[in-house]
């Protein structure tokens, strides 16, 4: 799939790309009924390429080619050195394609290609963590029970995985999921969102290339309401991991129990910055810029409620105006734009409404400027919603966009009040120069993740993901491999001759 021309500026160019087909058994097909949608270049709002639309019956065939992969394949079979020979030359070639990679990821999403180009980067070595973990971690326990037995616990793959993916920063979703499932042995059907599918193509030709045996590794394009319910309702899928918004998670879990299917959720957020008065005001000011305005806010760890102490509001509002009026907003394919368009035309609508809804609930609105030469684009303005109280839609629900609430706080414990008096539970952050109040505060925010004095920065050994409507699960480290992608089984070895009871047998 050839993309990109780069000048000596650094600036790649927008174009269209080739049609992309599913993946299916190894082979790159188009869906059974012939079908295919638009997909859409968020920048100029034309037509980018066209799209295989899978439907019921081609992720039915995907799913068996999966399941006979798994089952009659050398996949399930395969010593574990030879499958991670397999994992390290997926990264390998993602390294070889990343730049490529970066600029179909920008071209799709509308992100600034001087962040895709960083989230590309790390997804090799998502392959090469997972590769690394399977090697050294994945190993049960023994337990010896006096003289009488030896028990012992293996993990084995769970077999066919369903993963659907969001279409913020899709390729490094991907691999997030795909690496997991692949090194410990599982066969997959990626769906990924019908938004963003140039990279997740990108990953499938990666993977043929890797010569990851047939059926291993599939992807269906189509829609979550055709493809997404097909895969969650097929009685061989057994598991489901999702990434993507609240409502959506629901609705998988409930269609998910009719097959008892495994699923880990991770949804949305509305997560609070807190800023206390004794903070490093620059590196906090830094943060809370970088958490809403990075990655266009389409993010679900974006810090959209923003908590300052009553004692330094009014400086470091003056500071974000500032900073709103100064974030570059452009070309996603210029490296030096900041902000991009929002992914499409209809989450564009949903964003400005929100905003709107702000003006009405009283908020004073900051924000910066849309240069006249891109407003061709799904462009928000970075923008403050200053004035905002915690009982606000705007500070309630999420909305995914680079769009920051600006709440005032007095106490530690109306701030911890505030910041829990919201559905979602994903991220928080706290900025403090007291280390007792940091801890203490952030072990009350009832979040999955926490940061202390620190932006969104990812560890792949710990647990990522949220509590309350934020999700269930955890993607990461130990918890993807023991809790999701494996299945425990426990080996009982009598090494004497214990006790067992003579049911029916004739006295003498």
């Amino acid at each position: 799939m050839e993309s990109k021309v780069v000048d000596q500026k650094g600036k790649a160019e927008h174009k269209k790309v080739d049609d992309v087909k599913l993946y299916i058994d190894g082979e790159f097909v188009d869906g059974k009924a012939g079908a295919t949608f638009e997909n859409v270049n968020p920048f100029t709002n034309e037509v980018t390429n066209r799209v295989a639309e899978g439907r019921e019956e081609d992720m039915d065939l995907a799913v068996a080619a999966a399941k006979n992969a798994f089952k009659n394949g050398p996949w399930g079979k395969m010593k574990l050195a030879d499958r991670m020979k397999y994992i390290n030359k997926i990264a390998d070639l993602i390294d070889e394609e990343v730049e490529e990679i970066a600029v179909l990821e920008s071209l799709d999403t509308g992100l600034p290609i001087s962040q895709t180009r960083k989230m590309t980067a790390r997804a090799a070595e998502n392959f090469r963590f997972y590769a690394r973990m399977v090697q050294s971690k994945l190993h049960g326990d023994a337990y010896a029970v006096d003289d009488e037995f030896i028990n012992y616990t293996v993990y084995k793959p769970v077999g066919v995985v369903g993963l659907i993916t969001p279409w913020n920063a899709p390729f490094m979703l991907e691999t997030w999921k795909v690496a997991p499932a692949l090194a410990t042995g599982n066969t997959v059907i990626l769906k990924p969102a019908e938004l963003s599918p140039l990279t997740a193509n990108k990953l499938a030709e990666v993977i043929d290339k890797a010569g990851v045996p047939e059926g291993v590794f599939n992807v269906v394009h189509g829609f979550g309401e055709t493809a997404g319910a097909s895969l969650v309702a097929n009685e061989d899928v057994a598991a489901i991991s999702f990434t993507g918004e609240t409502v959506t998670g629901s609705t998988i879990i409930k269609n998910a129990a009719d097959s008892l299917k495994k699923t880990s959720m991770e949804l949305g957020g509305k997560s609070p910055l807190i800023v206390f008065d004794d903070a490093d005001f620059d590196r906090a000011l830094d943060a809370a810029v970088w958490g809403i305005f990075s990655f266009n806010g389409e993010r679900c760890t974006a810090n959209s409620r923003v908590f300052l102490h009553k004692n330094i509001k009014d400086k470091f509002v003056e500071a974000l105006k500032e900073r709103v009026t100064n974030i570059k907003v452009g070309d996603p394919m210029d490296t030096s734009t900041q902000l991009g368009p929002l992914i499409d035309k209809g989450h564009f609508d949903k964003v400005t409404e929100y905003i709107e809804v702000a003006k009405h609930e009283g908020c004073e609105v900051i924000q910066g400027e849309v240069p006249e030469e891109v407003k061709a684009g799904n462009f928000v303005p970075p923008t403050l919603l200053l004035n905002a109280t915690n009982d606000m839609k705007v500070a309630q629900e999420e909305i995914f966009g680079p769009v920051m609430a600006v709440i005032e706080f007095e106490t530690e414990e109306e701030v911890i009040e505030a910041a829990n008096d919201v559905k979602y539970g994903l991220a928080g952050y706290v900025w403090t120069n007291d280390i007792k109040r940091g801890h203490r505060v952030a072990q009350a925010v009832e979040v999955g993740m926490l940061w202390i004095n620190a932006q969104n920065v990812r560890d792949l050994r710990v647990p990522f993901g949220g509590t309350k409507a934020s999700g269930i699960g955890r993607e990461g480290g130990y918890y993807a491999m023991f809790e999701f992608y494996t299945e425990p089984k426990v080996i009982h070895v009598a090494i004497g001759d214990h006790h067992i009871p003579q049911f029916g047998k004739k006295k003498n």
